[in-house]
C-alpha cells in the first residue's frame, strides 16, 4: 500500500513476470474514482462525448507500460516522426524525459519501480527504437531493483494463487 492506496497487481503463473499493476484512487473526499494503471494497458475509458461534447482525439500519443524479467519497457503509440528526432534521457528530478528536434513532443516519464528503490535512472541503461509511429523505450533493470523484485516475487510465491472457477459466487 503506498500513501493510503490499494494496490493489485497481476503475474504470469508460468514466467512469474509482472503483467499489471493498478492503485485504486480516491478522491479528496474518500470516494473511490477508479483504477491508475501503473503496468499493462490502461482502463478502456468511458466516452464522455454525451456528458461534455468535448472527445479526446484517437490519433493523440498515448504510453502503455510492460515489464519483463530484465527490463522495463514504455511504448508510445502514435508518434510518426522518425527515430532520428527524439531524444530519450535521464533526468536529475528521476524522469527519463523524451523530446523531439522538431518540437513537437516533450513528455517525462516517473518510473516508480526505481522512486520505491530510492534510485534514479541512469543514461547507459536506456535504448530506444521507432517503428509503426510507436517509441519503445527500453531500461535495463539495475542490480539493486532486480534484488527487490525477487524478495518480492519470493513472498508472493508463498501465496495460493487464485485461478478462474477457484472462487465461488454468491447466487441470488
Amino acid at each position: 500500500m503506498e500513501d493510503g492506496r490499494e494496490m493489485v497487481e497481476e503475474y504470469h503463473l508460468e514466467t512469474n513476470v509482472l503483467i499489471r499493476r493498478a492503485w485504486k484512487e480516491k478522491g479528496k473526499l474518500g470516494q473511490d474514482i477508479g483504477w491508475n494503471v501503473e503496468i499493462g494497458d490502461p482502463e478502456p475509458k468511458q466516452n464522455n462525448i454525451d456528458i461534455c461534447g468535448i472527445q479526446e482525439s484517437s490519433s493523440a500519443p498515448f504510453i502503455t507500460r510492460r515489464v519483463t524479467k530484465t527490463s522495463l519497457e514504455w511504448r508510445i503509440r502514435n508518434l510518426p516522426y522518425p527515430q532520428n528526432v527524439y531524444s530519450v534521457t535521464a533526468e536529475d528530478d528521476g524522469t527519463i524525459t523524451i523530446r523531439t528536434t522538431n518540437k513537437k513532443y516533450f513528455k517525462k516519464i516517473r518510473i516508480p519501480d526505481l522512486e520505491r528503490a530510492g534510485l534514479k535512472p541512469e543514461q547507459n541503461r536506456i535504448t530506444f527504437t521507432h517503428q509503426y509511429s510507436t517509441l519503445i523505450i527500453t531500461y535495463k533493470k539495475p542490480p539493486a531493483l532486480l534484488e527487490l523484485e525477487r524478495k518480492v516475487l519470493n513472498e508472493i510465491l508463498q501465496l495460493k494463487a487464485k485461478k478462474d472457477g477457484d472462487i465461488q459466487c454468491p447466487t441470488s
